[in-house]
């Protein structure tokens, strides 16, 4: 993979599915290492940061710095507690809507 691929994220186009398990290199604080991740969640990841107008490389450095255990564990953690997160404010603002429409 080339250094732009892992400094803005990107990756080779994969013939796997979502849940395809792919090493990608990230920097995170000037060192380059690598997760294992699925593409379902480093595509889930990419949007994340997209959404918070950062790198890819400055949010895994985020969850690195408060992770407890593997980085790629806490990749996935991470994303599920912001889809978790997300999907809790819909059924909320959903619940709203629904609330205000009896009355």
């Amino acid at each position: 993979m080339g250094k732009a691929g892992a400094d803005d994220g990107a990756d080779p186009v994969s013939t796997g599915g979502p849940a395809e398990i792919r090493r990608r290199s990230v920097t995170i604080a000037g060192h380059r290492t690598s997760v294992s991740v699925e593409n379902i969640f480093w595509s889930a990841l990419k949007d994340i940061a997209r959404a918070e107008g950062i790198s890819v490389n400055r949010l895994v450095a985020r969850i690195d710095e408060s992770r407890t255990g593997n980085l790629s564990s806490a990749i996935r953690v991470f994303v599920m507690e912001r889809l978790s997160e997300k999907r809790c404010a819909s059924d909320t603002h959903q619940g709203a809507d629904d609330s205000t429409r009896k009355a």
